[in-house]
C-alpha cells in the first residue's frame, strides 16, 4: 500500500495517530509500509521497520524509478567513558509524524537512553526534497557519536546501462583549466568529491567541488538525479558502482582520521542536511529545477523580495589598502554619476586586524559619514570585514591574540613576536561559546555604527583544524596534526578536523541566523577569498558569493560557467578587475564578463576616458533595465563548451514568463573566427522571435524559432576578445 498524506498543518499527535494506522495496519507485510513525498519535479517512498527506515525509491516527472537496495544504517554503537557501547534501536510509532511536506520516523535506544529522527521534507512544490538525520542524548551522561552519513543511496541499474557523472570546482584562488567534469561511470567507476569550509587548490591534486552530483542515463530520456549538501563543513560526496547497481554516500568526511563528535546530555546532533531531486534531459535541466528551488527555500525572502537585486557595486580594492576618506566620498559621487547601486569599502579601512574600528588617519570621521554619504546619494554602503581573525593590537576592544581569554579562542599558539599579515591574522573557534558570542556582539556593532546595508566576510572564517583539547569538539590525534600555510594563513589539520569545523560552521550559522533576524534587509557577501566556500549551507545564510579570486575577463566566464550550473546566477558575484582595454569594444568584453550575474566593479573609474564612461553608463543601464530581470528570473543555458579564452563562448538566460531572453557572446583570441552560431535552448520552434544586437553588429530581424534551436544565431564580431548581447523577443501570433 502506498500512502500519500495531503493534509497540511495538522497536530503533530494526529499526524503520528495516522503513522501508526498506516505502519501497524501493515504489520504483517513490511514491504508494503511505504509513504510517498511529492513535489512536481520529484517523488520518493520511504518504508520503515522496527529498527530502521529505508528510502526505498526516487522517481522524476518520467517514467523511470530509481529504486534504492540500501537500508539505512543506524549507529550500533557509540563511546561512553571512552568505552564503546552497543546501541538498540526501536521505532517509537509515538513519536512519529507525516503529512503532505514531511515525514519522520523516530527510533530510541533504552540504554543509553538516545533518540533518533529521521526525516525527510519538501520544502516547495516544486524541485528536490531534504533529508536529516538528528540523533539527542536524553540521559544524564556523555556521549560520543561516530560518523552517521546524511545519505546512503544503492540505486538498482541494469548492467551496461551507460551513465554519466557531472559535477562542478569551485573557482577558489582561480579557476583551473577545466572546471566542469562530465565522466562515465563504467562497472569499477569511483569517484569522491570533497568540500570544506576554505578550498586550498594544491597543485596536481584533486580541486574542491561544489558539494553536488548529477548523474544520469545516456539513453532514453536521459533520466537521472541530483543530490547535494547544505553544510558549509567538511563534506564529501562519493559514487561507485560495480555490476548491478550504482552507490552514493553524501555526508561529513572523516579523511583525517575517525570521526566522533561530543553530545551532552540534553545536546543534539544533526548530520549535514541533504537534498535529492530527479530529472531528465540535460544537466541544464537539472539546473533549471535546482537553481529557483534554491531561491525560494535556502534564499532570504527580503534579499529576493527585492527587485533590485542583484546590485551593482563599486568596490574600493581597485586602489588596494590605500582607501581613505576623500577617495571613498570621490567613489561615491562617480558610483552615482554611472548609475550604480553601493559603494563597497573594502579592506584598508580599519586600525589593524582584529581591531574592527576605522583607522582614524584614513578615516578622521569615522565610516557613519561615508555611509550616510552613499545613502544621500541613493547608494547603499557594504564593508569588508575578516572578522573571525585575531592580531596584536592592543587598543580597547582589539581582538589581541596575546590577550590570554582570546589566546585560548585561537585553533593554534602563535609566537610572542608572531604579527599578523596586511589583513590576515590568526583564526578563532567559533565552535568555543565565549569566542562565539564575542564575535555575535562585535559584528552587531560594526552593523550599527557604520550604518551598513551589506556585510562581506572574507578570509579564513571558519577552522579547518584545532589543536586545543578543552574546545567543545574533539581533541585531536597529536601525531596527525599538520601545519600547512596558503594564501596569508597557518592551517592546522587533524584527525579532529571534520569535528572542529562541525561546530564552528555550526555558529557561524547561528551568528549570521541571529543578524538576520536583528536586521532582516542587511545583505551578505560570502567571498573567503574568492570562492573558497561555496556551498548550499552558506547559500542559507548569505545572499551571494565572490566566485573566484581571479578577476580577468576569462577567470571570471570561466568561474560564472561553473557556479551556475548549481547557483542562481544572480548569486554569483564576479569582480571586474582593470584589464588592457584599448579599445571600446576590448572595454565592453571586460565589464560583460562580469555583468552575467552580480557585478562589482573593483577599478578606479575616475581614470576612465570620457568614452569609456559614457560607455558603461550605458552598460550599467542596460544592465538594470534588460539584464537583471532576465538573471533573476530567466532560465539559464550553457550554449557554449568552457570558455578557454581562444574560442567563442557564449550563455543564454530564456524567461518563458516573460518570453524574452538574451545571448551573451564572447569571441576568443583566435583571429581568422569573426563569426559563430549559438544554438539556443528553451525555445518554441513553433513560434518566430526578433533578435535586437546591442552593439549593432548586425541588423534586428526576425527569425523561426526552429532555426535557432537547431542551425542556431549568427554572431559576426571583427574585433578577437570583444562581445556582444543578441537580445531575444517571442513575437506575438497574429489571428
Amino acid at each position: 500500500m502506498t500512502c500519500t498524506f495531503q493534509s497540511v498543518g495538522r497536530l503533530p499527535r494526529l499526524a503520528a495517530f495516522v503513522l501508526a494506522l498506516v505502519l501497524s495496519a501493515h504489520a504483517q507485510h513490511p514491504h508494503s509500509r511505504i509513504i510517498t513525498l511529492t513535489t512536481s519535479d520529484a517523488r520518493i517512498e520511504v518504508s520503515t521497520d522496527n529498527h530502521a527506515p529505508r528510502l526505498v525509491s526516487l522517481a522524476g516527472a518520467g517514467a523511470f524509478v530509481w529504486r534504492n537496495r540500501q537500508q539505512e544504517t543506524l549507529p550500533s554503537s557509540v563511546f561512553i567513558n571512552g568505552l564503546t557501547t552497543s546501541v538498540t534501536w526501536q521505532l517509537s510509532l509515538r513519536l512519529g509524524s507525516a503529512d503532505a511536506h514531511r515525514v519522520a520516523f523516530v527510533y530510541e535506544s533504552a540504554q543509553p537512553h538516545l533518540r533518533l529522527r529521521w526525516q525527510w521534507e519538501a520544502r516547495a512544490g516544486f524541485g528536490p526534497l531534504e533529508h536529516s538525520i538528528v540523533v539527542e542524548n536524553l540521559s544524564d551522561q556523555e556521549v560520543w557519536l561516530p560518523l552517521i552519513d546524511s545519505l546512503r543511496l544503492d540505486w538498482q541499474v541494469p548492467t551496461g546501462e551507460e551513465l554519466r557523472n557531472f559535477y562542478v570546482e569551485k573557482g577558489a584562488d582561480t579557476p583551473s583549466d577545466r572546471g566542469a567534469h562530465l565522466e562515465p561511470v563504467p562497472e569499477g567507476y569511483r569517484w569522491m568529491g570533497r568540500s570544506s569550509t576554505y578550498a586550498h587548490p594544491i597543485a596536481g591534486e584533486q580541486r574542491e567541488i561544489i558539494p553536488i552530483e548529477f548523474v544520469y542515463s545516456t539513453s532514453g530520456d536521459h533520466a537521472g538525479w541530483y543530490a547535494g549538501i547544505e553544510f558549509s563543513g567538511r563534506t564529501r560526496v562519493e559514487l561507485a558502482r560495480n555490476d548491478s547497481g550504482i552507490q552514493s554516500q553524501l555526508g561529513l568526511n572523516e579523511e583525517w582520521g575517525p570521526f566522533k563528535t561530543r553530545l551532552p546530555p540534553g545536546g543534539n546532533f544533526e548530520t549535514p542536511k541533504v537534498f535529492v531531486g530527479a530529472f531528465a534531459g540535460q544537466v541544464d535541466d537539472a539546473g533549471n529545477q535546482l537553481r529557483p528551488w534554491v531561491r525560494a527555500v535556502l534564499g532570504s525572502p527580503a534579499t529576493w523580495g527585492n527587485p533590485q537585486y542583484p546590485l551593482m557595486v563599486n568596490n574600493s580594492w581597485g586602489s588596494g589598502m590605500q582607501v581613505d576618506e576623500a577617495l571613498a566620498l570621490r567613489m561615491i559621487a562617480d558610483s552615482r554619476e554611472l548609475g550604480l547601486e553601493m559603494f563597497h569599502l573594502d579592506a584598508g579601512w580599519f586600525r589593524g586586524v582584529g581591531d574592527w574600528y576605522p583607522d582614524p588617519k584614513k578615516f578622521p570621521h569615522g565610516l557613519a559619514v561615508i555611509a550616510d554619504a552613499a545613502h544621500r546619494e541613493g547608494l547603499r554602503f557594504g564593508m569588508w570585514i575578516d572578522w573571525s581573525q585575531a592580531g596584536v593590537d592592543m587598543t580597547p576592544g582589539a581582538l589581541n591574540a596575546h590577550d590570554a581569554s582570546v589566546r585560548d579562542w585561537l585553533t593554534d599558539d602563535v609566537d610572542l613576536d608572531w604579527k599578523p599579515e596586511e589583513f590576515k591574522g590568526q583564526t578563532i573557534d567559533l565552535g568555543v561559546p565565549a569566542a562565539r558570542d564575542y564575535a555575535a556582539k562585535e559584528l552587531k556593532r560594526i552593523v550599527d555604527d557604520d550604518h551598513l546595508d551589506m556585510l562581506e566576510h572574507d578570509g579564513y572564517l571558519v577552522a579547518e583544524g584545532c589543536t586545543r583539547e578543552d574546545h567543545p569538539h574533539a581533541a585531536p590525534i597529536r601525531s596527525t596534526l599538520r601545519r600547512t600555510h596558503d594564501a596569508g594563513f597557518e592551517f592546522v589539520l587533524g584527525s579532529n578536523s571534520t569535528d572542529v569545523s562541525y561546530h564552528a560552521v555550526r555558529s557561524y550559522y547561528s551568528i549570521y541566523e541571529q543578524l538576520r533576524r536583528e536586521h532582516p534587509g542587511l545583505l551578505f557577501e560570502i567571498c573567503n577569498d574568492g570562492g573558497r566556500m561555496m556551498d548550499f549551507g552558506s547559500a542559507a545564510h548569505g545572499d551571494y558569493f565572490s566566485i573566484t579570486d581571479t578577476y580577468d575577463p576569462l577567470s571570471n566566464r570561466r568561474a560564472f560557467y561553473d557556479a551556475s550550473y548549481a547557483f542562481p546566477p544572480a548569486m554569483l558575484e564576479s569582480y571586474v578587475e582593470q584589464w588592457p582595454s584599448p579599445t571600446l569594444p576590448s572595454f565592453l568584453y571586460m565589464l560583460r564578463s562580469g555583468m552575467m550575474g552580480w557585478m562589482s566593479i573593483m577599478l578606479d573609474t575616475t581614470a576612465w576616458s570620457p568614452e569609456q564612461h559614457q560607455a558603461a553608463s550605458r552598460a550599467f543601464s542596460t544592465y538594470k533595465a534588460l539584464l537583471r530581470p532576465l538573471i533573476r528570473d530567466g532560465r539559464l543555458y550553457h550554449i557554449s563548451p568552457r570558455p578557454d579564452g581562444t574560442h567563442w563562448d557564449g550563455v543564454e538566460y530564456w524567461d518563458p514568463d516573460t518570453r524574452r531572453g538574451v545571448v551573451f557572446a564572447f569571441r576568443g583570441s583566435i583571429k581568422d573566427e569573426p563569426e559563430h552560431y549559438f544554438v539556443l535552448a528553451g525555445l518554441d520552434p513553433q513560434k518566430s522571435y526578433n533578435l535586437h544586437f546591442e552593439d549593432a553588429t548586425a541588423a534586428d530581424w526576425k527569425i523561426r524559432g526552429v532555426e535557432l534551436v537547431t542551425s542556431g544565431v549568427r554572431v559576426h564580431l571583427d574585433q578577437p576578445l570583444s562581445s556582444e548581447l543578441v537580445f531575444i523577443e517571442e513575437v506575438e501570433t497574429s489571428h
